[in-house]
């Protein structure tokens, strides 16, 4: 039995063959059992204060770090939860990683971030390395992966969320917003604006993205002026670089164009750039529209008319949601649409 009064223990340290200290050398360290330095760590009550501080000061001095993956096998229940992000370069997914992240705390879940770079092999191999740590929750951005990756998820019973898009399928638990709406609202202000020969300039064409070409497709189909020469795909990853070579090639290919709706408000920005650079009117010449209303798009010159999303809202939903699933706790609606705002600048 443990006592406060018990003497270190003289025993001989037995380290793991990589040579980091073991729960059982703090324990020796300390003089007291492997169960109570356990307790201990966790912080748990009922452990004695003078026992605390001596398993504390071991832990110190042996430099001693928990293993989750052990920690999570001996309680069969992790305190981690895996984030699959496809991009750390894009400001959207660093703001909606951070609300995961503040409402995680609180309730005692680090994150795993993974970074997929749209790349369905990377998520796979990110899906197998995770999953094998036993993670208490799942939040994936989408719904568009191989079908490897979705067995992977399904089989292993662990709770997911998926980011960014809704879906209406049963059991699939999802918060974001309808990328084909908030493109098609965009475009529909161009068209009431009197635009008509309006192009739409995309790149990376992950499903967001090509969502949003539905979008526009609809609406300008709706107004009996789609034309299909007038998108330019290129699935480059995006910039403000791109954007301004493409509405560049863009222009020299089709001088009548009199309206251009950037994917995503990064082109859109570069895009602005270059026409000042060219000397082209805008509005006057061409209206200029993007997408996510990021940083910087209120301050161009002129302002950027484009689509807020509310990237921290999703992340907080369904960092929100998953907290209920791993918990056990009944969650009303498995599919959570936040909407999406068109924020109209002057440069449209």
């Amino acid at each position: 039995m443990d006592s406060p009064s018990s003497p270190p223990s003289s025993a001989p340290l037995r380290r793991r063959a990589t040579g980091r200290a073991t729960l059982n050398d703090v324990a020796l360290a300390a003089g007291v059992s492997a169960i109570t330095a356990s307790r201990a760590l966790r912080g748990a009550r009922a452990v004695d204060p003078v026992l605390v501080e001596k398993v504390q000061v071991a832990a110190l001095q042996l430099g001693y770090v928990p293993d989750p993956a052990a920690r999570a096998l001996a309680s069969a229940r992790s305190s981690h939860v895996a984030v699959l992000i496809p991009l750390l370069s894009n400001a959207l997914f660093v703001e909606l990683l951070e609300a995961v992240q503040r409402t995680l705390a609180p309730a005692g879940y680090q994150t795993l971030m993974g970074v997929t770079h749209y790349q369905a092999a990377e998520e796979e191999a990110l899906l197998r390395s995770y999953l094998a740590h036993r993670p208490a929750g799942l939040l994936v951005t989408g719904f568009d992966r191989s079908e490897a990756a979705r067995q992977m998820i399904a089989r292993s019973g662990v709770p997911c969320v998926h980011l960014m898009e809704t879906a209406a399928t049963p059991g699939v638990y999802g918060v974001g917003l309808s990328q084909l709406d908030a493109a098609r609202t965009i475009t529909e202000h161009l068209l009431q604006r009197g635009r008509r020969r309006i192009a739409y300039v995309a790149g990376q064409l992950d499903t967001r993205v090509m969502q949003r070409a539905e979008g526009y497709r609809a609406a300008l189909r709706d107004a009996g002026c789609y034309n299909p020469d007038l998108e330019v795909l290129d699935p480059s990853p995006t910039s403000m670089a791109l954007g301004g070579q493409l509405l560049e090639s863009l222009l020299a290919r089709r001088p009548d164009v009199d309206a251009v709706f950037f994917c995503n408000d990064d082109l859109a920005q570069g895009g602005l750039l270059a026409a000042l650079r060219l000397q082209v009117a805008v509005p006057g010449r061409i209206a200029v529209v993007g997408f996510n209303d990021l940083a910087g798009s209120d301050q161009m010159l002129p302002p950027l008319t484009t689509i807020r999303t509310p990237r921290a809202e999703i992340g907080t939903q369904a960092a929100t949601m998953l907290l209920a699933l791993m918990r056990g706790e009944p969650v009303l609606h498995s599919t959570v649409d936040l909407g999406y705002q068109l924020v109209v600048r002057s440069s449209s």
